[in-house]
């Protein structure tokens, strides 16, 4: 099965500091991926290159077989969602007509959306608590209200895949869980994937199956949670000591 995201031989640097070296990945459906790494290994800048924002120095990113950079960016926006580190509003927009611009990337130019886009936007703000709000002004929502209208607005495009950077930002721990909740369970019922950037260890040995482990220097790691989670390998990878304790999930991860 060709996977949803590939890399081959993906080399990455801003000026004077190379971000990863020589990256092989493959992304297949019902795979939850986490990014993990320090402040400043290039976390947020591989996601862009990996939704085809960003060019990479050499190498080359496949989407279902294609080389993204050669797709038209409609048809990405079709598979391909994105949420973004920080979210903006350039224009005064509701909670309704913001969630209903994940539909765009399937409208043709005279359309507008139909009484089934509807249903879906109202049924995605049902499920991140932001139904009551919908006539609401974004610009009158808290940080954490209108971090889930984002995850509300990527689950209406309803991606192939989704990249996420840190989704849980801005988020108390109730609606940490809530929203890393309904993003997993969307992409193993409809064998979907997620690729996210976490600084939470625990959320990321909880939901992701598989890791890549961004190092100073370009060094990469990855593999299957696992086999990529240890004390010693996360210890080097944020440069300061990780002990682990047993909890009802399993190892909980903290620093030394």
């Amino acid at each position: 099965m060709t996977p949803l995201l590939c890399t081959r031989r993906l080399n990455l640097s801003v000026p004077g500091k190379p971000l990863c070296r020589e990256l092989e990945l493959q992304v297949r459906p019902g795979q939850c991926w986490g990014i993990l790494g320090p402040n400043g290994a290039g976390k947020s800048s591989l996601l862009h290159v990996l939704a085809g924002l960003v060019s990479p120095d050499s190498g080359v990113v496949l989407l279902e077989g294609h080389p993204i950079e050669t797709l038209p960016r409609r048809e990405v926006a079709r598979r391909v969602g994105v949420l973004f580190q920080e979210q903006s509003d350039p224009f005064p927009a509701t909670v309704l007509e913001t969630a209903l611009t994940g539909r765009y990337p399937f409208l043709d130019r005279w359309r507008w959306e139909s009484e089934q886009d509807l249903r879906l936007v109202h049924h995605r703000l049902s499920q991140v608590g932001l139904a009551a709000m919908a006539t609401r002004q974004v610009s009158t929502l808290s940080g954490g209200e209108r971090q889930r209208l984002a995850v509300a607005t990527l689950l209406v495009q309803q991606p192939s895949l989704s990249l996420l950077d840190e989704p849980v930002s801005h988020l108390d721990v109730k609606h940490q869980i809530e929203v890393l909740d309904l993003v997993t369970a969307e992409l193993r019922e409809k064998e979907r994937a997620v690729v996210m950037v976490l600084h939470d260890v625990n959320l990321a040995a909880r939901y992701c199956d598989h890791l890549l482990l961004l190092y100073p220097g370009g060094e990469v790691w990855h593999g299957e949670t696992g086999e990529v989670l240890d004390v010693q390998r996360l210890s080097r990878l944020y440069g300061h000591p990780m002990t682990t304790l047993e909890g009802p999930r399993g190892a909980v991860y903290l620093p030394a």
